[in-house]
């Protein structure tokens, strides 16, 4: 046995040994002050996709491989907070395919006007009306990538150690070698006298480089992802495109932001509520595949939701507690297998048994979710 297998059984040794009584043990730590933190307002439900292999795609903006044509597209996007706002003002959607070597991405934007003005990669593209794409190829939350670009083809492509609720860390000089991308402007660009279609976008992430962070694809092996579409309302000055001025504020309206997978929070560094793409080995057009439904995605939400509760009873009360029943009132929700919780010189960590597939699931103070190994 390894000393990380043995360190593992023992702490979850602990852990049930401590359950027995976790509605009767809080132990307070010593001024902790997380920061509250704003929870997700939809329900845990997010989009799903099965992306099926192709032969080699040309990257040029022009979906015309038999592949992509084969292949479907997502639902279309709506507002970041799903149901509660209006949908978008324009159609945006997605698709995806890989090979041994990229992981494809195409999208179709459309917009009436279309203009960009960053030029230099690794600007903050977001500025512009933008295209973003977001992987967590291990699901963790933690180690995920973030990826921009504009209708002038210009990148911003980041790595985030964990989300900025977490203290993370931003590593804005590493770059995704390798990567291809192309724009396909319907109309044309930054010219205000007519009116476009749409823009098309086709990129192709090398497995070399997302595969990092997580596994390589592979039968029914799932990732997270998420798309997201900043649009920002304008009007035409002096023959060029100006963000619009909100009269009452004074200061420009703020950005739409429209997604495939809603947040239910104005936030797309909510790595769990992403959308979840399933790989397959079956090439596009030659059947359709299932999408897998992992019952355990049901026991790391219900961790995710301790963590939410965990952190906002900190802020208010300067520790973290064991007892669950310090956090029902801060929304978590009892579940079919109770978790143990047990303070660290950290903070906490909470694992749960999965009644599904009997595997230890556990979460930190700092979100990151994670299997406990076997013997």
């Amino acid at each position: 046995m390894t000393l990380k297998a043995f360190l593992s059984i023992t702490l979850i040794t602990i852990l049930f040994s401590g359950c027995k009584t976790q509605d009767s043990c809080s132990i307070p730590g010593s001024g902790i002050n997380p920061g509250f933190i704003e929870k997700t307002q939809t329900d845990f439900n997010p989009e799903k996709y099965v992306c099926y292999k192709t032969s080699e795609i040309t990257i040029d903006g022009v979906l015309d491989e038999p592949s992509w044509i084969a292949s479907g597209w997502t639902s279309d996007f709506v507002d970041i907070e799903g149901d509660l706002k209006p949908a978008p003002l324009h159609r945006t959607r997605a698709k995806m395919l890989w090979d041994n070597r990229y992981l494809y991405i195409a999208a179709e934007i459309y917009e009436p006007h279309i203009w960009a003005k960053l030029t230099r990669r690794d600007t903050v593209i977001f500025y512009d009306n933008d295209f973003e794409v977001f992987i967590d190829p291990d699901g963790d939350t933690h180690g995920y990538y973030e990826f921009e670009m504009n209708a002038n083809n210009t990148l911003w492509d980041l790595l985030l150690t964990r989300p900025y609720r977490d203290h993370g860390q931003v590593i804005n000089a590493w770059d995704i070698n390798g990567i291809k991308t192309a724009v396909k402007v319907h109309g044309t660009l930054n010219n205000p006298n007519d009116t476009d279609t749409k823009w098309v976008i086709e990129l192709a992430f090398p497995l070399s480089v997302l595969k990092e962070w997580g596994n390589m694809p592979d039968e029914n092996v799932q990732w997270r992802i998420n798309f997201s579409r900043v649009n920002w309302r304008t009007v035409i000055e002096n023959n060029n495109y100006v963000k619009e001025i909100n009269p009452e504020t004074g200061r420009r309206y703020p950005e739409f932001n429209w997604v495939w997978s809603p947040q239910g929070v104005i936030n797309m560094h909510y790595p769990e509520t992403w959308g979840y793409i399933q790989f397959t080995l079956t090439e596009a057009g030659q059947g359709v595949i299932a999408f897998v439904e992992k019952d355990d995605e049901k026991v790391k939400w219900n961790l995710r939701t301790l963590y939410y509760a965990e952190r906002n009873f900190a802020t208010d009360n300067k520790h973290y507690t064991t007892t669950c029943r310090n956090l029902y009132k801060y929304g978590y929700e009892k579940f079919e297998s109770a978790p143990c919780i047990i303070l660290t010189t950290e903070g906490y960590e909470a694992v749960m048994q999965s009644p599904f597939t009997n595997i230890f699931w556990k979460i930190d103070n700092t979100g990151k979710i994670i299997p406990l190994p076997r013997n």
